[in-house]
């Protein structure tokens, strides 16, 4: 597992459009079927990352909060599963039933998606405001496996806040660290 940093997309830029297969319903669903007047959150997740594995309780608790405050969430595996089996649709639905996903897990086959958000690593997070310009783009919080900091969820949480109360976007964002997306 290679510690990678997300590459930080420029702020402002607008959401590039998908249709993706949810893993779990089984449907196509695409970008509009899923934004929010108030807050879009994509995250580039899998199922074996220890990074993704860590933060998985923050991010199910936050979805959760947050979609009650009309924020929507959408997850998206990119991973090369011909290398990686263990990230594959069957294995993503039940993965996210298992972890308590209350969002789609979108598989990204091609790894189109992935590119067109310039996302390197997961978990990977990128917040949209009402126009889908990013507003946020880097990493939940602090914490990683091992390091003894707990799982608040702080930045993205900061984040959604202030998008959500039309504040402007924080000046400080980190990146979100991981383990590298697995390209073809």
């Amino acid at each position: 597992m290679a510690l990678t940093e997300s590459k930080m997309l420029p702020l402002g830029t607008k959401a590039p459009d998908f249709t993706l297969q949810d893993a779990v319903s089984g449907k196509a669903i695409s970008l509009s079927d899923i934004r929010s007047d108030k807050a879009t959150v994509i995250m580039f997740l899998c199922n074996h990352c220890p990074y993704v594995i860590h933060v998985n309780p923050e991010i199910v608790r936050l979805a959760r909060e947050y979609q009650d405050k009309g924020a929507s969430f959408a997850a998206i595996s990119s991973n090369d599963v011909a290398k990686y089996p263990q990230d594959g649709p069957e294995e993503m639905k039940k993965h996210a039933a298992q972890v308590g996903y209350p969002f789609p897990y979108l598989y990204d086959e091609s790894q189109a998606v992935a590119r067109a958000y310039d996302a390197a690593c997961t978990p990977d997070f990128y917040v949209f405001d009402g126009q889908m310009r990013l507003f946020y783009r880097g990493r939940l919080d602090g914490a990683r496996p091992g390091n003894g900091t707990p799982l608040t969820g702080e930045d993205l949480r900061a984040a959604l806040d202030a998008v959500l109360a039309g504040a402007p976007a924080p000046e400080k964002q980190y990146p979100s660290a991981g383990c590298n997306i697995k390209w073809k």
